[in-house]
């Protein structure tokens, strides 16, 4: 799956939510998120550009591979996951095979959808708060396009392509 986001550092979260609800945005529920990402034995995904973590969200658990960016205005990048039915067994799977944490990321996300723009409210643990806009499975060009005019409607100047990830390790 092609996933088109861009993210934004905010400073008044509550503000862009009452946007989005004058707008008649849909309030898809809040979650909690606890993101474990994982370096691979053999090569340096920072390097690659790319991503292996395990996400917990409620009771479930999913294993996530985010492919490296594919260009250089957003964090448009493939996407896979699977649900993980035993997490405990998937660790030790991923351990025998010499997955090893890295880092955990923590957030806590209201969801809205906008027309086929889902739009996250992360409040996150050591980062501080950012919206995310994202669409999936649409051309590079049209995706980016209607983010990014949201992006100007909601009143957000700032973009960050640097995953959550990254910005944590940087601190």
């Amino acid at each position: 799956m092609l996933e088109i986001e861009i993210k934004s550092p905010c400073d008044d979260l509550d503000g862009i939510e009452r946007k989005l609800r004058d707008r008649g945005a849909k309030f898809h529920g809040e979650v909690r998120q606890e993101d474990l990402y994982l370096s691979h034995p053999c090569r340096d995904f920072a390097s690659t550009d790319e991503a292996l973590r395990l996400r917990r969200e409620g009771d479930d658990i999913a294993l996530f591979y985010k492919g490296p960016k594919l260009d250089a205005r957003s964090k448009t990048r493939e996407e896979l996951s699977v649900a993980v039915p035993d997490p405990a067994a998937m660790r030790l799977i991923l351990d025998r095979l010499g997955f090893r944490p890295v880092a955990e990321v923590k957030k806590i996300r209201r969801n809205y959808g906008v027309g086929k723009v889902e739009v996250s409210l992360d409040r996150v643990a050591g980062l501080g708060d950012y919206v995310e806009l994202e669409v999936q499975d649409l051309p590079i060009e049209e995706g980016r396009s209607m983010i990014f005019a949201l992006l100007k409607e909601l009143g957000l100047e700032r973009t960050e392509r640097r995953s959550y990830l990254e910005l944590l390790l940087e601190k």
